[in-house]
């Protein structure tokens, strides 16, 4: 901490932002002068009202604290006064002790606990969260209306129009449907807004390791970046976030990480690459085993597919995650695991007989999740396929897409709607609750304020597609 008020006082910092997340993963902030921050205040904490956001308390226990965590701490490249940002921890005021329906303090816990266990000391995640940049959005529901639309001047659907957004000339360079794939320009219209995207996690200490268009119209995005431990992964995508919508919005543009924007093209995806460590050496590398993975990794997958109904909750949270779970685009549908194989829901990447470098990629979340909470789950149902050594079964080195339906039946797929994720949490979750890493009490909320904000209110309306199909029966 004191590393961080030196520069303050040394930067003539004016502003620190505090931000937190709730149990959805959306960013909370409070600002105040950057001189209150001391050795006392940082333990002492910042009060606020936890029954104003979603999730948390109730009026009648509303007061809590925010104590912060000095590793997160990077300058706003946005403010036009200089503003440090920083990550914190929800407290109890009285005990001091954490909130249980604080998602950095359960990824907190599940490092505690994965120590705890001896297995490991370390889970590192590096998350590959897609995104679009579109150039207008448009949307509205009501009593007697809804209706979304979405532009873009590279989007196929304006290979037609005379002109483009801007009223220049149409010249035809449009990306076709699911052909987006590292494209030049002038088909790929959104490099100079990826460029100041990248310029500006470096500039907050990302270590970049690639960037480019992805497969879909319309301005699909991927940028990727160096991973980290499990708490500080959750830091680093919370940070990529508002990096990149702040980017689009000052080139008057717009970013979503909406799963599945557009229909009839390729969604976004989240796909956590995740391995363990202790002390400072990799556990998930033996040459001698399937696609050099060791016995440990084995059952860390057979963890991760035995739980992945209940984990896709957490990891694939919202109705429309599951717009882009279903086959077609590389939807990664089917809870199989292979090496180098795009269709099956865990990847096993090439990476050479570098032990460092042996990881597992879970293909499925999305970026709608709070990271927290998804890498958290994630963690805790490998932790659980090691300590009952739960076999994987046989590796499916095939395009599974392709596979005739004799052969697909044997594989599991994914839920095909939040509610029946939400239904396998309900039956399955012992295993996020391990070491007190989740509360029954969290994911009771968790799920009640799922079905209340999300499914019933899309029970209670008709879609415009409805009026499409049923409007002449």
């Amino acid at each position: 901490m004191q590393d961080v008020i030196e520069f303050i006082q040394a930067e003539e910092v004016r502003y620190l932002d505090i931000r937190f997340s709730d149990i959805f993963g959306a960013e909370h902030a409070l600002t105040v002068p950057a001189r209150l921050l001391s050795e006392e205040t940082a333990i002492e904490g910042f009060a606020f009202d936890g029954s104003s956001i979603p999730g948390f308390a109730t009026v009648d226990k509303s007061d809590m604290i925010l104590v912060p965590d000095p590793l997160t701490a990077y300058v706003d490249p946005f403010r036009e006064h200089k503003t440090i940002n920083m990550q914190f921890f929800v407290r109890d005021p009285l005990s001091q002790t954490s909130y249980s329906r604080d998602p950095r303090s359960i990824a907190q816990n599940a490092q505690e606990y994965l120590k705890e266990t001896g297995i490991a000391d370390t889970c590192s995640i590096g998350a590959e969260a897609e995104f679009y940049v579109f150039d207008s959005v448009r949307y509205s529901s009501g009593v007697n209306h809804s209706f979304h639309h979405v532009d873009s001047d590279e989007g196929w659907w304006r290979s037609g129009e005379e002109t483009m957004m801007d009223g220049s000339p149409n010249r035809g360079n449009q990306i076709r449907i699911n052909d987006g794939y590292f494209p030049v320009a002038p088909y790929d219209k959104t490099i100079p807004v990826r460029d100041d995207i990248v310029y500006n996690l470096e500039q907050i200490g990302f270590e970049i390791e690639r960037f480019h268009h992805e497969v879909a119209t319309g301005g699909i995005q991927e940028v990727n970046y160096k991973y980290s431990d499990l708490l500080h992964a959750g830091d680093d995508m919370q940070a990529f976030k508002y990096i990149v919508r702040n980017t689009a919005e000052a080139h008057g543009q717009t970013a979503t990480f909406m799963p599945k924007p557009l229909a009839g093209d390729g969604g976004s995806g989240m796909h956590a690459h995740q391995s363990l460590w202790k002390d400072g050496k990799p556990l998930f590398y033996d040459e001698t085993g399937y696609a050099g993975l060791s016995d440990m990794a084995r059952y860390y997958i057979g963890g991760l597919l035995k739980h992945a109904p209940a984990v896709l909750a957490l990891t694939n949270p919202t109705v429309n995650s599951y717009r882009r779970l279903y086959s077609g685009f590389e939807a990664p549908v089917n809870l199989a695991y292979s090496q180098s194989n795009r269709s099956a829901a865990i990847r096993i990447p090439l990476t050479g007989d570098n032990p460092a470098a042996k990881r597992i990629e879970f293909r499925a979340p999305d970026p709608s999740a709070n990271p927290y909470l998804a890498f958290t789950a994630q963690l805790m149902a490998g932790i659980d396929g090691i300590i009952n050594r739960i076999e994987p079964g046989e590796p499916v080195d095939k395009d599974l897409y392709e596979l005739e339906p004799e052969e697909l039946k044997d594989i599991p797929r994914v839920p095909h709607s939040l509610e029946a994720s939400l239904d396998a949490l309900e039956k399955d979750h012992e295993f996020l609750t391990a070491g007190n890493v989740m509360s029954e009490d969290f994911l009771d909320a968790y799920a009640r304020l799922k079905f209340d904000r999300e499914i019933q209110p899309l029970r209670q309306g008709p879609s415009p597609k409805e009026f499409e199909l049923y409007y002449n029966v």
